[in-house]
């Protein structure tokens, strides 16, 4: 699946987060972690898990009763495509407003500090 027809709703990355989490997992598992954060009905979660296979964002091994799904995108591409288009559509095209908007508004720990500034060393020695 390229990177442009990755076009995941809010809902479907909910979902994702947990196949990427558990790795594969029955529409019963992903509901009843679904259920954790929201209230969400059983039959809207298997729809939502149904269209996502027609989209090609999870894969469907339907040789047990109980169909079992994973992602078919990786969480990495599915990530640097939604910060690209986030960047484009709502910074300007600009990374350092989108970095500055979230160290601002969110606390980052010491050891995640850490990670950003090794990260921009390493930018720095390109």
């Amino acid at each position: 699946m390229s990177t442009k027809t990755i076009k995941p709703t809010e809902s479907e990355l909910e979902i994702l987060q947990v196949l990427w989490v558990k790795d594969q997992a029955s529409v019963r598992e992903v509901h009843e972690e679904l259920l954790q954060s929201k209230d969400v009905g059983y039959t809207t979660t298997l729809k939502l898990m149904q269209i996502m296979f027609e989209k090609g964002l999870v894969k469907r091994d339907d040789s047990f009763k109980t169909h079992i799904y994973q992602a078919s995108v990786s969480k990495e591409k599915t990530q640097k495509h939604l910060v690209g288009k986030m960047i484009n559509t709502l910074f300007g095209g600009s990374p350092a407003e989108l970095v500055l908007q979230a160290l601002g508004n969110h606390k980052a720990s010491a050891a995640e500090l850490e990670e950003i500034q090794r990260l921009l060393n390493n930018l720095k020695d390109r």
